[in-house]
Formats: C-alpha cells, sequence, structure tokens
C-alpha cells in the first residue's frame, strides 16, 4: 500500500471510531410524565419532580429524557396519554395528579415500572397491596391529603366558630374526595356545625359554584384536596376574597396564592419523591421492593393578609400553633 493511501486509510478508520463508540453507547431512558392538568400550572410540580431525579443524578437532557403530557382537566383523556406513552415503551410512566391517574396506569401495563403520586391511601384505592411491599409493577407517593379533613375542618371551626353553614367544594370527577367530604361532615356534625357540598370540575364551573354557596347561606369555604383545585388556587381565592368566605386548604402552596389557612403535607416533596423513586427505578430497583412514600410532616399555614382582607380576627392559640404564618 502506498504512503498516500495508508494515510488515508488511517484517517478514515480514525475518523469512524468515534461514530462506532457511539453507536454502541446505551440510549437514553426515557421517562412518560403525565399531569391531569395544563402545562403551565403543572410546572412547578414537574420542577420538583426534576429535583428528585437529580438525588439520584439524572438530569433531564444529560442522562434522561421525559416526555410530558397533559389531560388539561379532562380526565377521560388520561387512558389515551398513558397508552402513548406506553407505545413509546418508555423506562418508567410516572402519573400524577391523583388516584384516577394512577389506575388508568395501571390499567395501561403490567410490565413497564409506574410511579404515582395521590391524596388517598392507595392500599385502600387498589393501587398497590401494602405500603412497605407495594408488589406488581407500581409505587409512589402519597400526601394523605383526604385523610385530614376532619382535622382540616377542626381547624377552620377554630379559625372561624361562628361560621356555619360552611360550604365543602368537590370535584365530582375525583373519587378521592367522598372519603374526605364524608370525613368532614362526621366533623361538623361533632361540632355541631352545618354543612353542605358543592360541586365544580371545570374552571367555567367556578363562578356558579360560588353563586350557588352563597345563595345556600355559606360563611365559610372548605376546599377538598384536588388537583383541579390546585390548579385553580388564585382564581378560587380571588372569589372566596369577592364573596367574604374563609377558606381552609390542604397544602402551604394554596395559601401562599391567597387562601386564608391550610394543613397538611407538601405537594413538591410528594413530586420530588417521586422523582426519587424514578431514580431508582432506573438505576435497577424493582417497584415491587419501593415502599410507598408518606408526609414526614404535616404543617399549619396561615395567611395573615387575607385574614385583614376578610375582616377575620386569627385566634392567638392558632398563630401560636402555626409552622408558618403569611404577613
Amino acid at each position: 500500500m502506498k504512503r498516500r493511501d495508508f494515510i488515508a486509510f488511517a484517517s478514515a478508520v480514525a475518523a469512524g471510531w468515534p461514530l462506532a463508540g457511539r453507536a454502541q453507547q446505551p440510549a437514553m431512558p426515557v421517562i412518560g410524565f403525565v399531569r391531569i392538568t395544563t402545562p403551565q400550572d403543572s410546572a412547578p410540580f414537574l420542577s420538583a419532580f426534576r429535583d428528585g431525579l437529580a438525588e439520584s443524578s439524572y438530569i433531564e437532557g444529560q442522562n434522561v429524557a421525559i416526555e410530558a403530557r397533559f389531560a388539561f382537566n379532562q380526565v377521560d383523556q388520561l387512558p389515551s396519554l398513558m397508552a402513548e406513552l406506553v407505545s413509546m415503551r418508555v423506562a418508567v410512566l410516572v402519573a400524577t395528579g391523583g388516584t384516577i391517574s394512577g389506575r388508568a396506569a395501571k390499567a395501561a401495563t403490567s410490565t413497564i415500572p409506574i410511579v404515582f403520586t395521590t391524596g388517598d391511601d392507595p392500599v385502600k384505592v387498589g393501587l398497590v397491596a401494602s405500603l412497605n411491599k407495594p408488589g406488581g409493577n407500581l409505587t409512589g407517593a402519597s400526601i394523605f391529603t383526604n385523610r385530614l379533613g376532619s382535622k382540616r375542618f377542626a381547624l377552620l371551626h377554630e379559625m372561624v366558630p361562628s361560621a356555619s353553614p360552611i360550604a365543602i367544594l368537590i370535584n365530582p370527577t375525583n373519587s378521592d374526595t367522598e372519603d374526605e367530604a364524608k370525613d368532614v361532615q362526621e366533623a361538623a356534625r361533632s361540632l355541631g356545625v352545618r354543612v353542605f357540598v358543592v360541586s365544580a370540575d371545570k374552571a367555567d364551573d367556578l363562578d356558579g359554584a360560588f353563586t350557588r354557596l352563597k345563595q345556600q347561606g355559606a360563611r365559610a369555604l372548605f376546599v377538598a384536596g384536588d388537583t383541579f383545585f390546585t390548579g385553580q388556587r388564585s382564581q378560587i381565592s380571588i372569589l372566596a376574597a369577592r364573596h367574604g368566605l374563609p377558606t381552609s386548604w390542604s397544602s402551604r402552596i394554596e395559601t401562599e396564592a391567597g387562601g386564608l389557612m391550610s394543613y397538611g403535607g407538601s405537594f413538591l416533596d410528594v413530586y420530588r419523591q417521586g422523582g426519587v423513586l424514578a431514580g431508582k427505578i432506573l438505576k435497577g430497583a424493582n417497584p415491587a421492593d419501593l415502599p410507598v412514600q408518606l408526609p414526614s410532616t404535616f404543617e399549619l399555614v396561615i395567611n395573615v393578609r387575607t385574614a385583614k382582607t376578610l375582616g377575620v380576627d386569627v385566634p392567638p392559640t392558632l398563630l401560636a400553633r402555626a409552622d408558618e404564618v403569611i404577613e
């Protein structure tokens, strides 16, 4: 072989090695992420999920990809969104925003690992066999929002002891809130407070819901734990202020948006925990062996600015017990 030909051959081989090496690299894993609400509302929760992934050294765009899908509050879209991601053979399917999302994912696949977030007891609603040993292909994180109804109602009653009746705002498409509403109704009976239920599952329904609750003489509003209501937290807070209604919410993020008070775990931390679980699965962990994550703390948050706007005098006993006071 002539020297000139050899140099050309050697150069071609050298240039080809990196291409061959890259071709043999494993494909970047893809996570399918589904949330019931809109991209805009989901942004802080998806960011918290990414933070959890980062704890396992997974950074989107570097060593993991995320395919996000949103149902825009149309729960009947969930099965098709799950099916689309299953057909893409994602490495992990993340079903967020409540039990209905987890159920849709479970119905879509029995082989792809699933990480869910919910406000209910995942054993009671049939997502997993047990909290410590989920079994199957599912694990996740629960904020147990819908098991704190009686406690939240008692705190609202302490805040406004003369308020009766109190309206309970629920999303009729969310089966999780049924138990919460029953829990609140039992607590109300024990406290001698009248309550009634008003429902809404679309943004356009909220004005009508507030008209109905005012027609029935509501003096305060208990907002059930629900992803749709979290997404509409600012609008609901504006309507409540317009109608002079003290509100009780399930998480700090809603009180920060203008709600009067909240009691519960951190929604954002639940999504962070979901990211941690997804990262462990990508590293080879079996979801059947990963315990469902639960809140480590519950916090009472009071928005004093909102209280002043509504003319509510916050009892000193509540202020003393609050984990955070927004002034």
